[in-house]
Parts: structure tokens; sequence; C-alpha cells
């Protein structure tokens, strides 16, 4: 049976190059889901046509949402940055509660279905959907859940999934604010976890495409991940060369394959 899906991705006041992944993920997303599907993206921090502007020429058939709707039952957990920052991503929880709701981040970008979203969209009692990743990094939520890293850069909710519901489950139990973009993932790491552990796309299917270790610089098979391409500037050197020097890099190196990865 086919599934009705939505892909959604949220986007502030990123990097250039940070708008420029945006638009391959959109146009690699719409080559994967095709014209059924639907596609939102959620904009805070600037105007929709300031967002639209920067990212360029995307496929029809895309909504551009002003962010909001965060839940007042999940602030007062946030301190003020993480409620105005990276918290961004639960406003709202959901864009498409009666569909298979992928979330992605802008700089993930897919050209194939992985293996594990393929078994996400198949099964009879659905489940959540999460990326892998390389090292762990869940903040104040590490040990609370399957010890294995995973990344929030792609998260699948069912239909009917009360992502909100589940992220109170998980808060009621720590009981203390977020403050940091760790504790954020490590959240959404758990909370998808409750039930039925989720379904998680590989780092050989979906990369964490970077050049600084333990990263590797190298496509997926289905899909990259281009951790550290939204920031205008990392502040440290690797190697003794700044490292926002070397994602630039890494990106320049792969955009080619990727435009022709994703199709016109």
């Amino acid at each position: 049976m086919k599934r009705r899906v939505g892909v959604r991705w949220t986007i502030g006041d990123v990097s250039p190059l940070g708008f420029e992944a945006l638009r391959l993920s959109i146009r690699g997303a719409r080559r994967l889901f095709g014209e059924d599907a639907a596609y939102a993206v959620v904009v805070n921090s600037l105007s929709l046509e300031e967002a639209r502007a920067r990212t360029g020429s995307v496929p029809d058939g895309v909504e551009w949402r002003a962010a909001g709707g965060f839940p007042d039952r999940l602030r007062r957990w946030f301190d003020d940055g993480m409620a105005e920052g990276v918290a961004w991503k639960f406003a709202p929880p959901r864009c498409f509660p009666d569909r298979y709701e992928v979330s992605l981040d802008n700089d993930c970008i897919l050209w194939d279905m992985p293996g594990a979203m393929a078994a996400w969209l198949e099964e009879s009692e659905p489940r959540c959907l999460i990326a892998a990743d390389v090292e762990l990094a869940h903040g104040a939520f590490t040990g609370m859940t399957r010890p294995d890293p995973r990344n929030a850069g792609i998260r699948g909710l069912p239909p009917g999934h009360d992502l909100e519901r589940a992220l109170l489950t998980v808060l009621e139990t720590h009981a203390a604010p977020l403050t940091s973009e760790l504790d954020e993932q490590g959240l959404q790491v758990v909370a998808l976890d409750l039930g039925r552990p989720a379904h998680v796309v590989s780092t050989a299917e979906v990369s964490i495409c970077s050049p600084l270790w333990p990263k590797r610089p190298i496509l997926g098979r289905a899909g990259a991940h281009f951790v550290g391409l939204n920031s205008r500037d990392l502040p440290w050197n690797y190697y003794d060369r700044p490292a926002s020097e070397w994602v630039a890099e890494n990106w320049a190196n792969h955009r080619p394959e990727l435009e022709r990865r994703v199709g016109p």
C-alpha cells in the first residue's frame, strides 16, 4: 500500500551554503517522494520572502510557512536560548499529522530511499525513524535509551503520532531544563524510542559527511548529512586551518555530484 508522506524542513538565518544545501535537499526529496507527497519549509529568524530568495529555484508544490505553534506545555523545559534557538524544530511539533512525516535538516540531502526508511513506510504497526551518527551527542539524555549514537537530522513520525506527548513524557522523567543543542537532540532520540525502538538509518546509507574526524568526507549510498555547513564561522582550527574552510571545501568537492544525483 502506498503511504501518504509529508516532508518538512526547518530553516533560520544560516550561512549561504546552508541555503544551497536546502535547495538540493528539497530537490532530492521531491525526486524521491514524488508529486503526491506534501512539502513544507518552516522559516524562523527571517522573512519567508528572504528565505525563498536565499534558497533559489525549487520544485513546485513546496509550502513556505512562518514558524509558530511552539507548545506551551514544553516551554518551561527550555531556557530562553533554547526556546528561541534550536527548539525551532518543535514550532510546530508536526506539520503533517495525518501523514508519515519526514523531517530533514536543511543540510541533509537524500537521492535514494534508505533501507530503514523503506521498512518504516511498509511496516504494518508503524513506529518512528531516526538517523545514526558516528559519535554520541545526546547531551543530558545520554544513558536514557539505547547506547547507539543517533542524529536528529532525519526524523520520521507515523500518522497520528503525538510527538508533543512523547517529548513531555521524557521531560517529566528528566526533570531539568534543556540548555544546549545536544540536549535537544538527545530529547528527540529518547522520545522516538518510546514504546517500540525507532528504525535507524545507518551512516553507510546516509553519511555524516565532514572532513572533521570522526566524521568522514564521503557520500552515503542514499544520502549525506553535511554537518557544520550552516555555521558562518566554526570558531576553531583543524590541523592549523580554520574548520570552516575544511567544511566549505568538502561541500564544494561534492556539490557537482550532488547536483547530478538530485536531478534538475
